[in-house]
């Protein structure tokens, strides 16, 4: 038997434990996880250190050194983030729907787990113990596959959660580490039997590699090619403002933006005022001929590729559209569904886009940046889903369960 398979196994055998695990139960875990994160602080960024001066000598950039960085505010961050999905309300159990039919029979729609989830992502060591403790609170296993970038901190976090499980009385291994960060690992967990379903969060490539190899049920998560279109009636600096925090708050996440698409009719007096505002973040813009025109040639030149690159830095494509038309045919033609905006006093611009957009969320006249599922009020997320079967936008607790009809009658027959 594999290390993979026998993940997989242990798993399984921890399911149904979990699964039927009462609110208070998995509640107490979840506090446990929290309080065990307060108290091991140093041990995280001792770990953290260790993969953090990896990817200084391994040159990565500074925006994803940012993703995989963890400090005291982080990790106490972390442990608030835990205690919420503690107040959360039950889903397991929760009944969606019901009728009494004709012949008397009671049909009841019920919320249930997945069963054990498999998880593969990239350099976010907080993606595990997001990820650990929502699928925990929807009684589910999960195995988590993390990056070598992330490694020593993924191990930390893991053990760190598996004993705090224990202890409150679940499964350690309803919380297991992939710690064989090879992509043959990878690959095997793609078409490990045990999963009932498999999601990938991380970059294009992550993803891509995912959807094509896996044989277990996948959920599309996470590619981020999301714009800001500024319409002709735009107040102007509502879309500096609205540009910038979509761009450079966090440039290295999947809701910031990568392109700026604007009217011909603002383009004159808005590039100047955006060019401006980026360059106290010195974002690199690459644009098109008419954006070049007005704030100069040393501007570099936008390709075909640049428009479809999900950058995850500070770099950003800009294109100078004749109307809204171009804007959401270039949307539609380099966008992966994921969240997109205009910025436009014009009721009849913003309900068109509202229309024609197809994307996980379309804003108006707000950052991508709050396609969060804390933001939207739903309590932490697992990712974004940018597909359109099962879950659409930010996966919380709802969409880490599934249904089950319960029918009840007294002796009828069909």
């Amino acid at each position: 038997m594999s290390y993979i398979e026998e993940l997989g196994k242990n798993a399984k055998r921890a399911e149904r434990s979990v699964a039927t695990a009462s609110a208070r139960l998995k509640n107490d875990a979840l506090t446990a996880i929290s309080k065990a994160l307060i108290e091991n602080i140093p041990e995280i960024i001792s770990a953290n250190s260790i993969d953090l001066d990896n990817a200084v000598k391994n040159d990565m950039s500074v925006s994803l050194q940012d993703r995989l960085m963890l400090n005291e505010e982080r990790i106490r961050a972390m442990a608030s983030s835990v205690m919420e999905l503690v107040s959360a309300r039950e889903v397991v159990g929760a009944i969606d729907s019901g009728n009494v039919r004709p012949n008397g029979l009671r049909i009841m729609k019920t919320r249930v787990p997945l069963g054990v989830i498999g998880i593969i992502y990239e350099a976010r060591p907080n993606v595990t113990v997001d990820a650990a403790t929502l699928c925990l609170k929807a009684g589910n296993v999960v195995i988590l596959r993390g990056g070598k970038e992330a490694f020593n901190s993924n191990r930390c976090l893991t053990n760190i959660m598996r004993n705090a499980i224990s202890q409150a009385g679940l499964p350690a291994d309803a919380v297991a580490l992939v710690e064989d960060t090879s992509r043959e690992s990878a690959n095997e967990m793609m078409r490990l039997q045990y999963l009932d379903v498999l999601i990938p969060r991380g970059g294009a490539g992550l993803i891509s590699a995912v959807c094509s190899n896996a044989t277990v049920p996948v959920i599309q998560t996470g590619v981020g090619n999301c714009h800001v279109y500024v319409d002709a009636s735009a107040d102007l600096e509502m879309a500096v403002n609205i540009t910038d925090n979509a761009k450079t708050q966090r440039p290295s996440v999947c809701n910031a933006i990568e392109s700026l698409l604007v009217h011909k009719d603002a383009a004159e007096s808005f590039l100047p005022m955006i060019a401006q505002r980026f360059k106290s973040h010195k974002v690199i813009i690459k644009g098109c001929e008419n954006c070049r025109a007005i704030l100069g040639s040393d501007i570099e030149n936008a390709s075909d590729e640049d428009y479809a690159t999900e950058f995850g830095d500070y770099i950003i494509a800009v294109k100078v559209v004749e109307n809204i038309d171009e804007a959401i045919e270039h949307i539609s033609k380099y966008g992966t569904g994921h969240s997109e905006c205009i910025v436009t006093r014009s009721l009849e611009s913003a309900e068109r886009f509202k229309r024609e957009i197809d994307a996980a969320a379309v804003y108006v006249n707000a950052s991508t940046r709050f396609t969060d599922g804390g933001e939207f009020g739903f309590g932490a997320e697992i990712g974004i889903s940018t597909q359109k079967l099962h879950a659409r936008g930010p996966m919380g607790l709802n969409e880490l369960t599934s249904v089950k009809y319960l029918i009840e009658g007294d002796g009828q027959i069909r």
